[in-house]
C-alpha cells in the first residue's frame, strides 16, 4: 500500500514563501509522476505543477515564475517552494503520485496553505 504525508503548509502573508514536502512510501516503480494539485473553496481541483521521475516539469500559468517544483528520487519525495504567495493561492493543496508501471493514482491527505495579512 502506497500512502503520501504531506507537510509545511500554513499561513502566510501576501509575499512570503512557504515550502511544502510530500513523502511516498510503499510499493512505488521508478517511473512515476509526482505532483501538486489544490482546491479552493466552491472551486475545482486543480493542477499547480508536477514533476516526472525523469525530471520533466509542468507548471499552472498562474504559478510559473513562483513556484518551484523538485523531489528526490532516492527519498520518493517532492517539494514545492512556493514564493510571492498571493491571497489567491490559498487552497488546500494536495500531493498526487502517478504511477505508470503498477498503472495507480494516490493522493495525499491534504494541507492547507493560507495567505492573508
Amino acid at each position: 500500500q502506497v500512502q503520501l504525508v504531506e507537510s509545511g503548509g500554513g499561513l502566510v502573508q501576501p509575499g512570503g514563501s512557504l515550502r511544502l514536502s510530500c513523502a511516498a512510501s510503499g510499493s512505488i516503480s521508478d517511473i512515476n509522476t509526482m505532483g501538486w494539485y489544490r482546491q479552493a473553496p466552491g472551486k475545482q481541483r486543480e493542477l499547480v505543477a508536477a514533476i516526472s521521475s525523469g525530471g520533466r516539469t509542468n507548471y499552472a500559468d498562474s504559478v510559473k515564475g513562483r513556484f518551484t517544483i523538485s523531489r528526490d528520487n532516492a527519498k520518493n519525495t517532492v517539494y514545492l517552494q512556493m514564493n510571492s504567495l498571493k491571497p489567491e493561492d490559498t487552497a488546500v493543496y494536495f500531493c498526487k503520485l502517478e504511477d505508470f508501471v503498477y498503472r495507480n493514482n494516490y493522493w495525499g491527505q491534504g494541507t492547507q496553505v493560507t495567505v492573508s495579512s
